[in-house]
């Protein structure tokens, strides 16, 4: 079993000696002379937990930039679906391996992907040694022969890395799956224990038509169906009320707040403080690079903090402290992943932070820094699953 040793890092604000023995920490509190076969210095640098970016479309880096500032209808149905029509599988793979370059360059571990000819993704993620939910996505207009190859995958797949990899069921959205589709995507997750990773409530267009055709918001309408619960990850949700939050909180559903793409796209803002309230677990998402423009989950946690105090008008809501455990921790909980954090058999999904870059300095909070002040400049080094990645 390889290990390695991280000699000199500041952790909680003393410098120390972390022992990683195959993927997970071993001692927080090494001796300097522990023999081991990779000895990392840290001088300088300060440990933290990477991110887990729960919400994007990896393969979509190929339009960052392509449909600027437009209204959502427009931007989707004369751009970018029309541009998606034309990708091929080499496209996927190539876009993919972009945007796992850009997230471990920004301090990412783990991504919840939705996209298509999901073999590509799964390649890179094996290749570049990060971790990733694959969502199999589901739509109306795909023939039913196509739908049954998907839930065979999902029945038969076996991870190539030995853990580092989970397929889940990926439904669209409510406007693009049928009642019946909803619900046998449902049964097949539960029946071999797999995520749904859905979008839900995104914009005002999504809600009224949902409430047209069937009578209740998209939120109660999935409710209704039996869809909700603890392994459902709902992204955006910016557009409900109390009940609904309660519903979401009761059922033990997760949100991935995307707070770039969804100002970007004018589409609504996340109400934190009713989630909160509720007790619903928020986690954090960059949505894809075609509409957050970079797959940046440090910068995305700093928009999420920010709006949750220009929303509320409470300055004290979604502290720094909080917002980096929404965008560590509770991503890696809600996917059932044992990291998120600087502890003992934790698995070592981590970053190390130069805490001589300029952003970083001076170092009244190490966390406050992190989250207000700095950029992916200031990562010296990622590990995940106890190997430096970068």
């Amino acid at each position: 079993m390889n290990t390695l040793l991280i000699k000199n890092v500041l952790l909680s604000g003393r410098k120390t000696n972390i022992l990683v023995k195959g993927n997970r920490f071993e001692n927080l509190d090494a001796p300097s002379d522990t023999v081991v076969d990779n000895v990392l210095d840290g001088e300088g640098t300060a440990i933290l937990p990477s991110f887990f970016n729960t919400h994007t479309h990896a393969a979509m880096s190929l339009l960052r930039g392509y449909a600027d500032d437009m209204p959502l209808d427009k931007w989707l149905t004369e751009y970018i679906w029309p541009f998606e029509n034309k990708m091929t599988a080499l496209d996927i793979r190539n876009g993919s391996e972009l945007a796992v370059r850009e997230m471990i360059a920004s301090g990412t571990t783990f991504f919840s992907d939705m996209y298509f000819d999901i073999q590509e993704t799964i390649d890179i993620v094996q290749k570049y040694g990060i971790r990733a939910a694959i969502g199999i996505t589901f739509v109306e207009s795909h023939s039913k022969s196509e739908q049954k190859d998907k839930l065979d995958m999902l029945e038969n797949w076996v991870d190539p890395t030995g853990g580092r990899i989970m397929l889940t069921v990926a439904p669209h959205a409510v406007y693009t799956v049928s009642s019946e589709l909803f619900v046998k995507c449902a049964d097949v997750a539960r029946q071999h224990n797999l995520k749904i990773h859905v979008h839900l409530s995104e914009t005002e267009k999504e809600v009224t038509d949902c409430k047209a055709q069937h009578g209740l918001t998209p939120v109660r309408y999935l409710d209704n169906l039996g869809v909700l619960g603890p392994n459902v990850i709902a992204a955006h949700v910016v557009h409900i009320d109390e009940e609904e939050a309660e519903i979401l909180a009761e059922r033990g559903v997760t949100v991935a707040h995307c707070p770039c793409s969804n100002m970007k796209l004018s589409s609504g803002h996340l109400n934190y403080a009713l989630l909160e309230k509720a007790g619903c677990r928020v986690t954090i998402g960059t949505d894809g690079a075609c509409s957050s423009n970079n797959l940046d989950m440090r910068e995305a946690m700093k928009f999420a903090a920010l709006l949750a105090k220009d929303r509320s008008g409470n300055p004290q809501l979604m502290s720094a402290e909080d917002a980096f455990r929404i965008a560590t921790r509770n991503g890696a909980e809600a996917f059932g992943i044992d990291a998120g954090a600087i502890e003992k058999g934790k698995l070592a999904d981590a970053v190390l932070v130069d805490m001589n870059n300029i952003k970083m300095q001076p170092c009244h909070n190490l966390i406050s820094n992190w989250v207000y002040s700095a950029d992916s400049s200031a990562i010296s080094h990622v590990l995940c699953d106890g190997k430096i990645i970068l």
